[in-house]
């Protein structure tokens, strides 16, 4: 273990500067937080004294968040509505150092998700609910056109191409394929957190989804690291990925088939859970990153393990920094030693 975090050691500054093209369901996340001490008389609910309100740079814009975060260079391309939310999450993305490039729709809402949290005591804050406006309907042939015209031109400039699918409706499979097209004959890497729509993505180096979309994929229960390790090789071979397929399984780390092996990576680690919203955005930013230099996949997945680790130590989209990750590995050499 002290010889592979002595790599990855190397490979935190390694990642900065590389640029990469982020394509997918940009959102706005709302974060509600207050103060609860009673009981409604209307209803059998507790009242919220509001105290704060957060704004978050959510879906495809969290993974380009990361990037920036990490040292990188992050090209955003997604599509929004005429709206308000549209007017906050462009300020928000601007102040984290992303200049969007999203096409403005008539036709349906910039998605928004607020979530409600109720805090009581020195307890962090509790989701009682969430509120999403949304549009899942495929975008029109114009935007699509529009959208491709754009990532076409544009992808001389970045190093690697990233799609972040939330089922959203811009990344219509006519979409990702004229996109991938274009993107492998510059010899782009090619990655994708496909959330379940994997066929979409067939042909790309690297895809990334969570146990749940693999099994539900796949039409049986993953259970057992051997029963991981099937799923991993199957997708990987279904696909025709030219060099990972990574099932991500939270506290269990993830299993990762190439074209050589199949092999498991442990998570760090955590006891202080907050929040895993954003630890997949995190770890499909990382892993891009991380592929974008000379390590190998291993290595890759687990420094996405261990900024995953990082963020659900928050309450809410959270981009670690590279100084939080060299933070992390001191103190994983430092469990070693002691």
């Amino acid at each position: 273990m002290s010889e592979q975090i002595a790599r990855l050691n190397a490979l935190v500054p390694q990642m900065a500067g590389r640029r990469v093209m982020v394509v997918g369901d940009v959102l706005l996340d709302e974060y509600l937080i207050g103060e609860t001490q009673r009981l409604s008389r209307e209803a059998p609910i507790p009242v919220i004294e509001l105290s704060e309100r957060r704004y978050i740079p959510g879906g495809a814009a969290n993974p380009a968040t990361n990037i920036v975060a990490l040292g990188g260079q992050a090209h955003l391309v997604g599509a929004v509505g005429q709206d308000e939310s549209a007017q906050r999450l462009d300020v928000e993305l601007r102040q984290r150092g992303i200049a969007p490039l999203v096409v403005s729709c008539t036709d349906r809402p910039t998605t928004r998700k607020t979530r409600i949290l109720a805090r009581m005591g020195l307890r962090f804050p509790q989701q009682l609910a969430r509120i999403d406006e949304m549009s899942r309907k495929p975008v029109s042939a114009d935007v699509e056109a529009r959208l491709g015209d754009y990532i076409a031109a544009a992808l001389p400039e970045v190093d690697a191409l990233l799609f972040s699918d939330y089922h959203g409706g811009l990344l219509t499979p006519s979409l990702v394929a004229r996109v991938q097209v274009s993107a492998l004959a510059h010899d782009l890497l090619v990655t994708a957190d496909a959330q379940g729509f994997l066929q979409k993505y067939r042909g790309c180096d690297l895809v990334k989804c969570n146990a749940d979309d693999a099994a539900a994929y796949l039409s049986r229960p993953l259970i057992t690291d051997n029963d991981f390790a099937m799923a991993a090789r199957q997708l990987y071979d279904q696909l025709a990925l030219r060099r990972a397929m990574v099932i991500t399984r939270g506290a269990d780390g993830a299993t990762i088939a190439t074209r050589e092996v199949t092999s498991h990576c442990p998570a760090p680690q955590v006891s202080d859970v907050y929040d895993t919203v954003g630890a997949g955005d995190t770890a499909i930013a990382v892993l891009t990153l991380a592929c974008l230099t000379d390590s190998s996949t291993q290595d890759a997945v687990m420094l996405a393990n261990i900024a995953s680790g990082i963020v659900v130590r928050h309450v809410g989209n959270y981009a670690p920094k590279s100084s939080e990750l060299l933070d992390a590995l001191a103190d994983l050499a430092d469990g070693e030693e002691s």
